[in-house]
């Protein structure tokens, strides 16, 4: 038995997560936050036979499409950083996607 983590967006976790349940595969969903954009993330959990790992993984890949999103490098919000002129730099940053980690389970029980 394996146990399947993957880290989508925010907007992908409820897409991902149907496609999954419309595939018989239960799913565990817990609301995160990435670390360089700050933004909302879904980690979703599942609990799958060996042999099913493909298929969950080509059904994430299938519906996380990676696509790109123009957002502004805004400097800390204080005076000082205003007054010194910086300025907020548009830059394209890719959105989408999933990285996944696959670890062995040593025990399952469903009580």
């Amino acid at each position: 038995m394996k146990i399947i983590y993957a880290i989508v967006s925010s907007d992908d976790g409820n897409r991902v997560t149907d496609v999954l349940n419309e595939h018989q595969f239960s799913v565990t969903k817990l609301a995160t936050t990435g670390g360089f954009l700050k933004k909302g993330n879904s980690t979703l959990m599942i609990g799958t036979d060996d042999g099913q790992v493909e298929e969950v993984i080509t059904l994430i890949k299938d519906t996380c499409g990676k696509r790109q999103k123009i957002t502004c490098n805004v400097p800390a919000p204080n005076i000082a950083s205003v007054s010194a002129g910086y300025m907020m730099m548009p830059m394209t940053v890719e959105l989408g996607g999933a990285t996944l980690f696959v670890t062995d389970v040593e025990r399952f029980e469903k009580i």
